[in-house]
């Protein structure tokens, strides 16, 4: 958000290997490089695909400006060959992304882009940071939500983000992911979720007192009045004040108080009781909303200890995913054009997670034709094709004695095109069509794999071809 034009958001050295490909004769060679991940945030079965439109908004006005240029020829580094092909650039790539909401697991190629290596390489930063820091947010969201368990979940994280980009598309993230709206207005205006948000303790302290504050606020919003009721003592003048204000001040005009907000304390102790005075008083309609450092283990414990709270406001560790901050996704590339044909190629490791699965490859999802249920992901390469009407067996990749066999399956590609030789076809979908694709999808998961602690691993297997293509140059290229 700080520019409209983000083409010199990139590291150094995808312009230097850029330079240094065309002084080589090899930057119009075609090459296919994958985006992955290689573990789940948190410890979880899975993780939810966001950032796609971001990512289609960037590669359309790709293009460098004189001041780029500029810029770049005051370095003394590149060639004015160089800078005259960046002055002309324009996008051409082939580019395949699984649609935003999709659950994804690790090794499986979610974004994948195929064009001219120049431009293939040059795009790396961009495509992770986009994908990795939505896809981050939208996943902590969703175990958030499923922690909720269909409560209201708004995400209150605007001010703890790590910047106004993290916490403008963080919240697009977050409802992605589940959650019901959001406290960053920008993100309303932008993207169209439902805001949320009242008043804060200064509100309250700005009065003379308690009952000053909630009343002066219910007569100036009373078809929303929601009140902060923990700045001086929850029980004892918070809550009676409310009610009060409700009896005298809404109930006169008409109107019905809201709801009431917890942000100390011990809110499952609190909430019990303050719902107890509230009905007591005829207010079963007044809605109680939990803040204060929430996250889905500690609403998890608020269900398990059968806290009255309708809603959570969820900031901090929701807006920064602050228990795993990091979604590792990494960009590699897989095949370069070799005598007119894509020849793959693979990087290897001592650390067997790290051993890159080579090829142009597609990415499928089985499902159960009776129940909808997700059965397995498989990796394929390009071109492949699953006949539907015969068994199908899938088996580990790197332990591969371990054998299922599929039946009564239906498949679906997962990777979309989204640019074609560099003319965008992303098919545009609302937040709110994001939003439905995402939970009906991970409604498709097995229970186990949706445990927050030591979830089932979902099969994610290689096709017999991919397979072996792998294992071929692996021991071509180890001794």
């Amino acid at each position: 958000m700080i520019r409209d034009n983000l083409t010199m958001l990139t590291d150094f050295y995808e312009i230097t290997m850029a330079n240094g490909f065309l002084e080589q004769g090899v930057g119009e060679k075609e090459a296919v490089f994958d985006m992955f991940f290689r573990n789940i945030p948190d410890g979880g079965g899975f993780a939810i695909m966001a950032g796609v439109a971001q990512l289609v908004d960037y590669l359309k006005n790709l293009k460098f400006t004189d001041n780029d240029i500029e810029y770049l020829r005051n370095k003394n580094l590149f060639s004015e060959k160089f800078l005259e092909y960046l002055r002309t650039f324009k996008f051409s790539c082939d580019v395949w992304a699984l649609e935003e909401g999709t659950p994804m697991f690790p090794g499986e190629p979610i974004v994948t882009v195929k064009g001219p290596a120049i431009q293939a390489q040059f795009v790396e930063t961009m495509v992770l940071v986009t994908i990795n820091h939505q896809s981050l947010i939208a996943t902590k969201s969703n175990r958030i939500a499923r922690a909720a368990e269909g409560r209201t979940v708004a995400e209150f994280g605007s001010r703890r983000a790590q910047s106004y980009d993290a916490a403008i598309l963080g919240a697009r993230a977050a409802y992605i992911g589940g959650a019901h709206g959001t406290a960053c207005t920008i993100s309303e205006q932008l993207f169209g979720i439902q805001t949320y948000g009242t008043m804060a303790h200064s509100w309250v302290q700005m009065f003379n007192d308690e009952y000053s504050a909630f009343k002066a606020y219910a007569e100036t919003y009373p078809d929303s009045c929601l009140v902060l009721v923990d700045t001086y003592n929850v029980l004892k003048s918070g809550v009676p004040n409310a009610i009060k204000v409700a009896k005298e001040v809404l109930e006169p005009m008409g109107k019905r108080l809201k709801g009431i907000r917890l942000d100390s304390g011990d809110i499952a102790y609190l909430s019990k009781k303050a719902r107890k005075m509230l009905d007591q008083a005829g207010l079963k309609d007044c809605i109680i909303m939990a803040s204060n450092s929430l996250d889905e283990y500690i609403i998890r414990d608020l269900m398990l200890q059968n806290a009255k709270i309708d809603a959570f406001g969820v900031g901090e560790r929701l807006i920064t995913a602050k228990s795993s901050p990091v979604f590792g996704g990494v960009y590699k590339l897989v095949a370069v054009e070799e005598n007119g044909e894509l020849a793959p190629r693979i990087k290897i490791s001592e650390n067997i997670e790290k051993v890159t699965t080579p090829g142009f490859k597609s990415l499928y999802r089985f499902y159960d034709k009776d129940t909808n249920a997700a059965l397995a992901d498989l990796v394929t390469l390009h071109g492949e094709t699953i006949d539907e009407n015969a068994p199908y067996t899938i088996f580990h990749p790197v332990y591969n004695w371990k054998k299922t066999k599929l039946t009564n399956f239906y498949v679906k590609p997962l990777l979309k095109k989204i640019f074609d030789k560099g003319v965008c076809i992303y098919e545009e979908k609302s937040l709110d069509e994001i939003r439905d694709y995402c939970l009906k999808e991970v409604s498709t998961l097995w229970e186990e794999v949706l445990r927050f602690e030591n979830p089932h691993t979902y099969y994610v297997d290689l096709s017999k071809d991919l397979w072996n293509l792998k294992s071929q140059l692996l021991d071509k290229y180890t001794y």
